[in-house]
């Protein structure tokens, strides 16, 4: 292999991160957009956000569908990656589940009206409803082994529990100004903990 080719390939590599993160750029506007005004948003506002024009959003995302069903599928890889992270850096166990719950809950508030619209399609959303159990059951299951194995929380909690009863605190957060789902998540993490 000579220079040339050498630099043409190292051209690709970087081209390919860049496309990546504007891809990721354009997600994250999107999804920002999605919690303010919904996922009826008019493209140009997520375009403006994004700083790209429509054309650029089109390429990537020809209807609203796949918009939304890429939205979904990146927060919850974000998700799914935060969790190892958060373990890795956070002072306890303990701690890390309760930032990777708080995420957790951040996302559901997003993805309700996510939901909604991909209900319309049912296979479409059996198929994401399967990848966000693939994806993130597992990395709430590390964080409650961890916990655990630091004697911070009791056996016996199963992940898909946990996420499950976090959802339907979630649920009517957006109906009822009075109602804190974010404070009755707390409670319940808090609640895990064993007395010392």
């Amino acid at each position: 292999m000579n220079d040339s080719d050498e630099g043409a390939g190292h051209a690709a590599q970087s081209k390919r991160a860049d496309a990546r993160r504007n891809k990721e750029t354009l997600l994250d506007a999107a999804a920002a957009v999605f919690v303010t005004s919904g996922v009826e948003a008019p493209v140009r506002d997520i375009a403006a956000k994004a700083g790209v024009g429509l054309g650029t959003i089109y390429r990537h995302f020809p209807t609203r569908a796949d918009l939304i069903i890429a939205v979904y599928r990146h927060q919850v890889d974000a998700c799914a990656e935060a969790g190892p992270a958060l373990l890795a850096t956070s002072p306890t166990p303990h701690a890390a589940l309760g930032q990777w719950i708080d995420l957790f809950v951040d996302f559901l508030v997003t993805k309700h009206g996510l939901a909604a619209v991909l209900q319309s399609d049912n296979a479409g959303f059996e198929t994401l409803h399967a990848y966000f159990l693939d994806r993130l059951v597992p990395v709430c299951t590390q964080l409650l082994d961890a916990a655990t194995a630091s004697g911070e929380i009791g056996p016996g909690l199963e992940a898909y529990e946990l996420m499950r009863g976090v959802g339907n605190l979630c649920i009517g957060a957006d109906s009822d100004p009075r109602y804190d789902a974010r404070r009755l998540v707390e409670l319940l993490i808090a609640g895990l903990r064993r007395p010392h």
